[in-house]
């Protein structure tokens, strides 16, 4: 009897899909496994040492997931969702990976019972919907000119980085930068506005906002031009003051003095009249964008602006251009023709001031028509690894205010929320019919896992702590949390232990979205 055709082996071998999900959602769990640790006041840090031998030490989720080196695709997706929860909200990147790693748990307990993987995905969506209509119930709305609230708000997120016990003095530093910028009419915030300058000396006590504009570079004293110059006329230049030089290829032969004195009364004529040009247009702070192929501004040059009494700055960085011409109302120029005077932005004072053995240049009083309102903050710090955690937490205080910008609403932290909405679908899910009760209930489940892991990491017995918790919200006190300082449950409102109702809504919401689409997947396969 002939052998029959090849069957196409892939019905019969109904486990593999099985299998495939099963692979996923231990490696997802992996992930979120490896940051719980971090997570709330209490939470260890991680020091990463990256492949350049660049050291990191943070409790930041996203950072610590952006810096580990993760080759399964379906963990790398738990960091697409913490980097999403970053941008979107800015904190609570650590607390999305934990959740998905919760909802994956719950999902593998529904699927060990035969439930179909694209009902529990449905039935998440449908129970992340409600959770966030609860959350925004629950929330207490402000305004931004309560600034106490917001001071509150972004302590509550420093409180658990290393810089925790400056957080009296960051809070307000980071409320009013934010507000500076905006409004009480604006919807959203850029961050872009508020830029953060680490500088190595001096303690975190010597952070300064800088009403006005500061800069990195040093003035360029080698010439003697003036180092303080006040009712400041700055023009942003992107050509060279420097002689033209001929392509690399070519070499020009000089054979007598008579045309290498000529060569050299050209370059001075040519450097004069630019210079003159420039003196012309009233200005006298110029600020020289950084070339590679010749010198920004050579020698004789730097000679003749110091002799017009011209302030000169060279090596702006091209990514600061657009910061510079948004903050000072002056415009980029790129063609010595190009340079007038309403090019020019105006400001009071501008002076290289010496600080904790750096030197800065202050450009203070911005007076342009054209200019917005940015704010510059100056870090200081004792290491580069101080410095640049300082710069993620400030970073996540300014993304805490944002938030409250987009959605004018504070609840209380500690894991209150999680656990009233926990409580709210376990609820809801005895009054439904069929498989979504089961899923919805698990759901709610999983949401426990935040105060259950702050409880651990705080060194508190988690089940005695979440069973209170539970029993506390069921008589009505919707506002009961972990709070480390009391080494137990209390009202995390009145603790001032508060966060933006936006940053657990996005968190459930990515969440969910993130394991449905994992639970969606039943195979894969790697393309030539």
């Amino acid at each position: 009897m002939a052998s029959r055709g090849p069957s196409n082996a892939t019905f019969r071998d109904r486990e593999k899909p099985q299998e495939v999900r099963k692979a996923n959602i231990i490696a997802a769990r992996a992930v979120s496994d490896a940051i719980r640790t971090s997570l709330g006041p209490k939470g260890m840090d991680k020091m990463i040492k990256s492949s350049r031998g660049q050291i990191i030490i943070s409790n930041d989720g996203h950072t610590i997931l952006k810096q580990m080196a993760i080759l399964h695709p379906v963990a790398k997706m738990l960091v697409e969702v913490s980097a999403a929860q970053d941008t979107e909200a800015g904190d609570g990147t650590t607390s999305v990976v934990i959740l998905a790693g919760a909802l994956l748990g719950a999902a593998e307990r529904l699927l060990s019972k035969g439930i179909h993987p694209a009902i529990i995905a449905e039935s998440f969506q449908k129970a992340a919907k409600r959770s966030v209509e609860i959350l925004l119930e629950m929330s207490h709305k402000i305004s931004l000119e309560d600034k106490d609230d917001l001071i509150r708000a972004a302590s509550t997120s420093l409180s658990s980085k290393i810089v925790s016990q400056f957080s009296s003095f960051l809070a307000p530093l980071a409320v009013n930068s934010v507000l500076q910028i905006s409004n009480n009419d604006s919807k959203n915030v850029d961050l872009n506005d508020i830029r953060l300058i680490k500088k190595i000396g001096g303690t975190i006590d010597d952070t300064e906002t800088v009403d006005g504009v500061v800069l990195t570079q040093n003035v360029v004293k080698s010439a003697g031009g003036p180092t303080r110059i006040e009712k400041a006329r700055i023009g942003l230049v992107q050509f060279q003051i420097s002689p033209p030089k001929p392509d690399t290829e070519n070499n020009i032969v000089v054979s007598d003095y008579r045309q290498m004195d000529k060569i050299l009364k050209e370059e001075r004529s040519y450097l004069l009249n630019i210079c003159k040009k420039i003196k012309k247009a009233k200005c006298n702070v110029l600020l020289i964008q950084k070339s590679i192929l010749r010198d920004a501004v050579n020698e004789l040059a730097l000679h003749f602006l110091s002799k017009l009494g011209i302030m000169v700055i060279k090596d702006i960085e091209r990514d600061e251009i657009e910061f510079l011409s948004k903050s000072l109302g002056c415009k980029p120029i790129s063609d010595v023709d190009l340079f007038t005077e309403d090019r020019l932005g105006a400001v009071d004072l501008v002076e290289e001031a010496e600080s904790d053995g750096s030197r800065i240049v202050k450009l203070i009083g911005v007076k342009g028509h054209n200019a917005k309102p940015t704010v510059s903050v100056i870090i200081r710090g004792a290491n580069q690894m101080i410095l640049d955690e300082t710069e993620r937490s400030l970073h996540d205080a300014l993304c805490v205010i944002r938030c409250l910008v987009k959605e004018r609403g504070l609840i209380s932290g500690g894991g209150a929320p999680e656990i009233e909405v926990s409580r709210r679908l376990n609820k809801e899910s005895r009054s439904m019919e069929g498989v979504e009760a089961f899923i919805w209930e698990e759901f709610a489940q999983a949401l426990e896992v935040i105060p259950t892991t702050l409880a651990e990491n705080a060194g508190l017995n988690s089940i005695k702590v979440v069973t209170e918790l539970r029993s506390r919200h069921e008589a009505g006190e919707i506002n009961e949390g972990i709070s480390v300082r009391r080494s137990g449950t209390a009202n995390t409102y009145e603790e001032h232990i508060l966060q933006p109702v936006l940053v657990s809504t996005s968190s459930i919401t990515l969440a969910s979205e993130c394991v449905k689409s994992i639970l969606r997947i039943d195979d894969i396969t790697f393309s030539r």
